[in-house]
């Protein structure tokens, strides 16, 4: 039975979605890079080809495949990843960082009212309105989820709960604790995430909004392992951007809190760096000694654009806004 449906997801899903590292790549740059789809097992320090890769997906409870969002490789080889866990006779929850409670019930109602439609799931969750790429990236990852008949998980953090923590406001005891939040966290890891808050925002964030943001990063964590933990005897995969997924803090730490006796797998893909050929050595991209997931899969990388560009060039705008508005009030 597994083998025959695994057969058909093959014929069905994958002729629109590569089914292994050996295909073209899609993202343009570093692709004759001497790491370019090799996986390397950080535990062991070894590469492993990707039966041994589909090993470990299959066998862990829960799997967390973080990704670079806008780099299409890496939505492909989640697509491949999903399909091994499937072969393999798993029905794992799937959640979303990219799916947010208040589209919860939207996406449900599609499900419901249009199964198999997968293309029609874009305008259900209003994709475009969004802040990620295009829904085509994550198309065939949804078309393999559904084809399967695997329930699919909203994992964001409601936006009512992330603007009272953003205003650093105070949370409800419960919701404190549902996310976590009561708990102390050791200083070296308040400091980590708080140096990594400042530099994924290009350090344009004011100091005071950091500690706010911080928490925001734990709770948006919680918030996944909870999609994923909660009322799930079959285990469940996580898609999300890498930060969330690092072993040695993020979704892993709570999931860890949440379901102790339960197996995790972290798998992270990884863009080459030019003068960068030993995979150990990527864990400083992480602000890590050691790589911080269980298993990297190297790729090229989409784009070598400046992130921060745009966003001080945002901030700046709005700064000499407020200081135009200030100066008119006087």
């Amino acid at each position: 039975m597994h083998r025959l449906f695994a057969a058909l997801l093959l014929i069905i899903v994958l002729p629109a979605c590569a089914d292994t590292a050996s295909s073209p790549w899609r993202a343009p740059l570093a692709q004759n890079h001497p790491l370019v789809g090799r996986i390397w097992l950080t535990g062991p320090g070894r590469f492993v080809d990707e039966t041994d890769l589909a090993t470990h997906l299959s066998e862990a409870d829960f799997v967390l495949l973080g990704e670079r969002h806008d780099n299409p490789d890496h939505h492909r080889l989640q697509t491949w990843a999903l399909t091994q866990i499937v072969a393999a006779g798993r029905r794992p929850v799937v959640a979303f960082e990219m799916i947010s409670p208040e589209q919860a019930p939207a996406l449900q109602r599609h499900l419901q009212d249009h199964p198999g439609d997968v293309a029609g799931l874009a305008e259900a969750l209003d994709w475009q309105h969004g802040n990620w790429p295009d829904w085509l990236f994550y198309q065939p990852l949804f078309a393999v989820a559904i084809q399967a008949n695997l329930p699919l998980r909203a994992a964001n953090l409601p936006q009512g709960t992330l603007r009272t923590i953003v205003r650093g406001q105070p949370l409800p005891v419960e919701t404190q604790r549902f996310y976590r939040l009561d708990q102390a966290l050791a200083p070296a890891l308040v400091t980590a995430m708080a140096e990594e808050i400042r530099q994924s925002h290009c350090r344009q964030l004011p100091e005071r909004a950091i500690a706010p943001m911080v928490d925001v990063q734990r709770a948006r964590d919680a918030a996944m392992a909870h999609a994923m933990a909660d009322d799930t005897p079959n285990g469940g995969l996580l898609i999300a951007g890498a930060g969330h997924t690092r072993t040695d803090r993020g979704v892993p730490m709570q999931l860890a809190a949440l379901a102790p006796r339960r197996t995790i797998f972290s798998l992270a893909f990884v863009e080459v760096a030019d003068e960068q050929t030993d995979p150990a050595a990527y864990g400083e991209a992480f602000g890590a000694p050691e790589l911080p997931f269980d298993a990297i899969w190297f790729t090229p990388r989409a784009s070598d654009d400046d992130p921060c560009a745009e966003m001080i060039n945002f901030m700046k705008k709005k700064t000499e806004k407020e200081q135009a508005g200030e100066k008119n009030k006087e």
